[in-house]
């Protein structure tokens, strides 16, 4: 890949075009011209991904959206760089494969799996300003623009912080492919440790019939000859990596055009999505997503209105390419039977078909009596439910789930099948951002959605 950018591809737009339209979310560095000098010193860096991997991704995204494939996107709620470790990248990564197992065999298809990892350094806030014992700081943004502690040297942004993110986001990379083609996502390891999984879980006897489903099929494909010797598609596996298109300037800086397409394409991760808070049709997130060619994903919230999407969908996916684009709705367990369904026949009557994911988590953030954010599992359990009900009334493919989890032992969601209370939280609650899964409550959440994936085969299948 170069940096040539051939006008003629785009007329209209360059990776710099963003530049000319209003911005949220922007943070305010207070030196233009280290930040410049930081945006040129990245832009000369080598790729972190690949066209042909995100040409890949977008391929098995329009699986997706024709119901062949199931997403599954995941990860932390923002990375930090206090947490670069080998075991927090292997448990996290782990823990998505054991999901990915138990939501292959409940759909009988493929996982396309997605981490919210190697770049999600950036956060919205909902305020440019903390207060705390009457002193005002800026808001902290994730850890590629500022820190979390709250002092008035940490809160200033500063640029570079952004290389510090590029080479954390290669080497997390590095060890995701190495885990990904090196043995460690063998099927039976994987569920191996499911097994251990729900041998422990107060839930056994739910989840052990479709435990042992999962090994009698491992057993009949070692009988048929299909081991991981002789079939690298049971030894390895697919994954890809995602953020939230926030810091433009880092983005801009890591943009390439492909040598073999002349298209460019936003190499920080394979796919980017446009936050909630940054999905203006005039704004300059949705200005830069226009243009380049990773597939794409948009959040969508309960303020959507039906116009608003149908012009924003047009905006960035003009042509109605399978994959290209992603919907991520979050409404909130209380909303989703009441917003999601005219949104759903407004992006059907247009004829688009876009993936349809379900996120759970945000629309679900509650505060305790005593100030702390958490989300209940009953919630999030309750909107997905609700998502696949809606979709299938609407004619609408449900294609995956988004949630914000971690492979640690953290307590900062409570409810489960272990009971996680409010007074539980103070144990582990080690979040910088918001509150995410834990290892346990995302397994018992997989298997959750494996049974509803069984369960609509099980009526397509009903003469």
């Amino acid at each position: 890949m170069d940096t040539i950018t051939p006008a003629h591809l785009n007329p209209g737009w360059s990776p710099a075009s963003w530049r000319d339209c209003p911005i949220r979310q922007v943070p305010s560095y207070p030196n233009a011209d280290r930040l410049a000098a930081m945006e040129a010193r990245i832009a000369r860096f080598p790729p972190l991904v690949f066209a042909g991997e995100a040409r890949r991704l977008k391929a098995q995204l329009a699986l997706a959206a024709s119901g062949h494939a199931f997403v599954l996107q995941g990860g932390d709620c923002a990375e930090s760089f206090g947490d670069f470790t080998a075991n927090v990248i292997r448990d996290t990564f782990r823990v998505l494969l054991q999901m990915a197992v138990v939501l292959t065999f409940g759909g009988a298809m493929p996982v396309v799996k997605l981490g919210r990892m190697a770049g999600q350094f950036a956060k919205p806030r909902s305020s440019d300003t903390e207060t705390i014992g009457g002193v005002t700081l800026p808001s902290y943004r994730g850890d590629i623009i500022n820190g979390p502690d709250f002092s008035e040297a940490a809160r200033i942004p500063d640029p570079t912080r952004m290389e510090f993110g590029y080479f954390q986001s290669a080497g997390t990379l590095n060890l995701l492919r190495a885990f990904a083609s090196g043995g460690y996502a063998d099927l039976h390891e994987v569920h191996r440790w499911n097994l251990e999984f729900v041998e422990r879980s107060p839930l056994v006897e739910r989840y052990r019939d479709l435990a042992t489903r999962i090994d009698e099929t491992l057993s009949f494909m070692g009988a048929c000859g299909l081991t991981s010797i002789s079939a690298p598609q049971i030894r390895e596996t697919d994954f890809y990596t995602s953020h939230e298109s926030l810091l433009l300037p880092y983005e801009q800086a890591l943009t390439r055009v492909d040598s073999t397409s002349g298209d460019h394409y936003a190499c920080s991760a394979h796919f980017l999505w446009i936050g909630d808070r940054t999905r203006q049709l005039d704004g300059a997130h949705v200005e830069f997503m226009r243009g380049i060619k990773n597939p794409i994903g948009m959040k969508v919230g309960p303020s959507m209105q039906e116009d608003d999407l149908l012009r924003l969908i047009e905006r960035l996916d003009p042509h109605n390419e399978p994959g290209r684009l992603t919907l991520i709705a979050r409404m909130g367990a209380d909303k989703v039977a009441e917003k999601l369904p005219p949104l759903l026949r407004a992006v059907g009557r247009a004829g688009r078909t876009p993936v349809w994911l379900c996120d759970p988590m945000h629309g679900n953030t509650i505060a305790t009596a005593q100030k702390i954010k958490t989300r209940r599992f009953e919630a999030i359990v309750a909107e997905l439910h609700g998502f696949f009900e809606i979709c299938g009334a609407e004619q609408t493919i449900p294609s995956g789930a988004h949630v914000e989890m971690t492979g640690q032992d953290v307590t900062e969601c409570v409810g489960g099948a272990r009971g996680l209370a409010e007074s539980d939280l103070g144990a582990r609650y080690e979040t910088s951002c918001d509150p995410r899964l834990n290892a346990e409550q995302s397994l018992e959440l997989a298997f959750l959605i494996a049974e509803a994936l069984k369960a609509r085969r099980a009526r397509r299948t009903t003469p």
